[in-house]
């Protein structure tokens, strides 16, 4: 996979409702919905968060190759984890493959991981992939996040392309020259030592040009964001989120027996 294929909102000009819902209630709303999927612990709570996730990604009209290419490179670690759990985990075994022992418990704990990475997941995407990434920091700013951390989340997604830029054109030349990254050889080895060293200074340099031109032009000083407007179905669609995640909490917490 490409970067260029890594872009969180190349479909944000996209319009349905939740393109148009505001910004900063959107954002309070879906990341109550994703803390509301990182507590569930109860297997009920399964089916109710696969439903939800899918008709907010149906409702946002994102492709579905959007969705599958975003899971790709998450998924291959989640998947050794998966694999591994059902015969590492737990003591109660359902069935024995020779050496190997499926267990229950293990099942079940791969199963709750792998719905919550891909509910979470994709309610992160439908937050990130509705909305120009500039105007989701905007909306972090006007939410009271210090301008600090807006500045330096939109600057390191932005010069992460170029960083991969350069990789990709470092990682050609070495290939006309020659070189080979599959013979696992001392000389390999050091010359990947010197790419990923080359790379860091690059990246250090660059940030130093950015760094003054953006003080040349009066970086630091008070400027007004761009207003936001909340309109009534942006409210209606705040709170239906939050009751939504608000309920999966209740009902987890009392699976628990922890309300009564």
């Amino acid at each position: 996979m490409s970067l260029v294929e890594l872009w969180l909102d190349e479909h944000a000009h996209h319009d349905s409702p939740v393109h148009r819902w505001d910004p900063r209630l959107k954002l309070i709303g879906l990341m109550g919905l994703i803390l509301s999927f990182s507590m569930a612990r109860d297997l009920r709570l399964l089916p109710a968060m696969l439903v939800i996730a899918a008709a907010l990604y149906a409702l946002c009209r994102l492709p579905l190759s959007f969705l599958i290419s975003r899971l790709r490179a998450p998924g291959v670690f989640l998947l050794f984890l998966v694999v591994l759990l059902p015969f590492s985990a737990g003591r109660t075994v359902v069935l024995e493959l020779g050496p190997l022992a499926l267990r229950r418990e293990g099942c079940l704990a791969a199963l709750l991981i792998a719905t919550r990475f891909a509910s979470i997941l994709t309610i992160g995407l439908v937050l990130f992939g509705t909305a120009p990434f500039v105007t989701t920091v905007k909306a972090m700013r006007a939410l009271g996040v210090p301008a600090l951390l807006t500045d330096m989340t939109l600057l390191a997604y932005r010069y992460l392309y170029e960083t991969g830029a350069d990789l990709r054109r470092m990682q050609r030349a070495m290939r006309l020259r020659g070189f080979d990254a599959h013979r696992l050889v001392r000389h390999t080895l050091d010359s990947l030592a010197s790419l990923v060293g080359s790379l860091f200074v690059r990246s250090y340099e660059r940030s130093d040009r950015v760094y003054r031109a953006m003080i040349l032009r009066g970086y630091g000083q008070a400027v007004r964001d761009d207003a936001f407007r909340a309109r009534a179905p942006d409210i209606i669609a705040l709170g239906g989120a939050l009751g939504i995640g608000t309920t999966l909490i209740v009902a987890e917490l009392l699976s628990r027996g922890n309300i009564w």
